[in-house]
């Protein structure tokens, strides 16, 4: 298996997270759709300032199919708010319990 970890911080990231609290179905539908899909995460800091996702799939394609699903659904649908670019971190997965 494969994980992605995506950060924001910084300026818009609060309205970014806010927005996507309010459309949480919607990001879950998103997610469910990647090939490969095993879990998902979305966490933010108790502030707000900060929040990140947490993708697993079963391989790197999935990882890749999942980043691209969230830098294509911010574009349409927070490119307004001025959150940046997320910190993207990636590799392989050594234990994974749920």
């Amino acid at each position: 298996m494969h994980t992605v970890i995506r950060a924001y911080s910084g300026a818009g990231a609060k309205e970014l997270f806010d927005l996507l609290e309010r459309r949480t179905p919607e990001i879950e539908s998103l997610m469910r759709s990647v090939q490969g899909f095993v879990s998902y995460t979305l966490a933010r800091s108790e502030d707000g300032e900060f929040g990140f996702s947490v993708t697993v799939c079963n391989d790197k394609t999935g990882v890749d199919e999942s980043i691209q699903k969230a830098r294509e659904w911010i574009a349409q649908n927070a490119a307004g708010n001025g959150a940046g670019a997320p910190t993207i971190s990636e590799g392989v997965v050594i234990l994974h319990v749920k």
